[in-house]
């Protein structure tokens, strides 16, 4: 009888056709959860027309759906680790699904708002899990970038948001684009069949003869079989896993990736909710500035899959700081008058630096934390990050108010670039100091 650690079967996996089930499966997830979460940012400036919306109040309906996402981030996220990663996911698409195309039929601001923060907390909820489902399953070798890969199907969700709009809304109206959202209902059958749970939760709940089934699809190579121990690294249990976030010298590095979390849903949701008003706003058609909208998230999946691929052969801190200061200058840049072509390719830039940004927070969090606290992890960050999200949408809102100069409403949306950088440049720094320090002094202490 062998032992088998579990983490290490996985770990060193080759890819084969049961990592592509898990990558369709959560992109897939995640293209539906983009669409349904970018769709405000499309029907936006036909709702203000139709329901007579002052900017302020556009922004509190546009941070409705954030302010349930922040919940359900933190609500689920911690959830799943009791309940498993599959069964909250499956709950979260449900939840969000049916809430949005309820959605369709409301007929007022409030009833708009109310549907848009339950259709929040499964948005929110799903992001954590199908994240941390994926970075499980992973390679070790390639797990930046098949997360990453995972994850642009947030942009996706956008894009098809954005295309569809431009000849729905203005044709049939904005109500269409909520009932699409059934989509993801009449496909949940296939998704209970298909997604695997969590290893990992099914070990720490006593059903290894499952773990093993998976595991033989993981690393058939590996020819495990029922004579065969799995085994999992011991991890400290705890009854309050938020505490852990800040044990273990991980307390700096927790609050680092929430401010970054903060400021980059902030550029992400503010550009989502308002940038087709700021641009008709500034004298383009609707039709162009849905484009706008649209080449954002295009320029977001380039930014996800690239930004994956250069992590694993650098490092997602050196390459998040890069994105974070390219998308800050494109931001910026993007406030001044220039030709259609070069502005449509500033929002590309600023699609993959800011979208392409946030999907590699993801990934940067699902490997920072070990497995046992890896969800509450992702969803505090996520959960906290929300609130960037919230102020996104009003502080677009109450900048369109202000009737400011163009650029310097691209310029307000640049600074918590600036901010991210730093706390992405500051993240882990405080327990390599405090090692290195640990290490002189045992140096020390033995030449004496």
């Amino acid at each position: 009888m062998r032992n088998i650690d579990v983490n290490d079967v996985i770990d060193n996996a080759r890819f084969n056709k049961f990592h592509w089930k898990v990558l369709f499966w959560c992109t897939l997830i995640i293209i539906f959860d983009g669409y349904d979460l970018v769709i405000y940012g499309v029907v936006l400036p036909l709702l203000m027309e139709q329901w007579n919306l002052n900017p302020y109040v556009a922004g509190l309906l546009g941070s409705s759906a954030l302010f349930g996402m922040m919940f359900g981030a933190m609500g689920f996220g911690m959830l799943s680790d009791k309940l498993g990663r599959k069964k909250t996911i499956l709950m979260c698409v449900v939840l969000f699904s049916l809430t949005t195309v309820i959605n369709g039929f409301a007929t007022t601001p409030w009833q708009f708002g109310i549907l848009r923060f339950i259709a929040g907390l499964g948005i929110g909820g799903v992001m954590p899990n199908v994240v941390s489902l994926m970075s499980e399953y992973s390679p070790k070798k390639s797990r930046s970038t098949l997360v990453a890969l995972m994850f642009s199907g947030y942009a996706v969700g956008g894009m098809m948001s954005a295309g569809l709009g431009i000849w729905i809304v203005p044709n049939y109206g904005w109500e269409i684009m909520f009932y699409l959202a059934a989509v993801p209902l009449l496909m949940l059958p296939l998704m209970m069949k298909f997604l695997p749970e969590s290893v990992a939760f099914l070990m720490a709940q006593k059903r290894e003869g499952e773990a093993r089934m998976i595991l033989q699809k993981v690393a058939p190579f590996r020819d495990i079989n029922e004579m065969d121990r799995l085994i999992v690294p011991p991890t400290t249990e705890s009854k309050a896993p938020v505490l852990e976030l800040f044990r273990d010298g991980r307390a700096f590095s927790t609050s680092m990736f929430w401010v970054a979390f903060f400021c980059c849903l902030l550029m992400v949701y503010a550009l989502g909710s308002w940038l087709p008003k700021l641009m008709s706003t500034a004298g383009y058609a609707l039709s162009s500035s849905l484009m706008f909208l649209m080449v954002l998230n295009i320029g977001a999946i380039i930014g996800a899959v690239g930004g994956g691929w250069l992590a694993d052969r650098f490092s997602l801190r050196s390459v998040l700081v890069s994105f974070f200061i390219l998308g800050s200058v494109s931001l910026v840049m993007l406030g001044y008058e220039n030709p259609m072509w070069f502005l449509y390719t500033l929002m590309g830039i600023a699609g993959a630096t800011t979208i392409g940004s946030q999907i590699l927070l993801y990934a940067y969090v699902a490997q920072y934390y070990p497995t046992s606290i890896r969800s509450t992890g992702l969803g505090w960050a996520s959960g906290i990050g929300r609130n960037g999200a919230i102020v996104g949408p009003m502080l677009g809102g109450t900048l369109l108010a202000l009737a400011l100069p163009h650029h310097m409403n691209f310029l307000a949306l640049a600074i918590p670039g600036a901010v991210a950088t730093v706390a992405v440049a500051l993240v882990g720094r405080r327990f390599r100091n405090r090692h290195a320090q640990s290490e002189a002094n045992a140096g020390l202490a033995a030449s004496n």
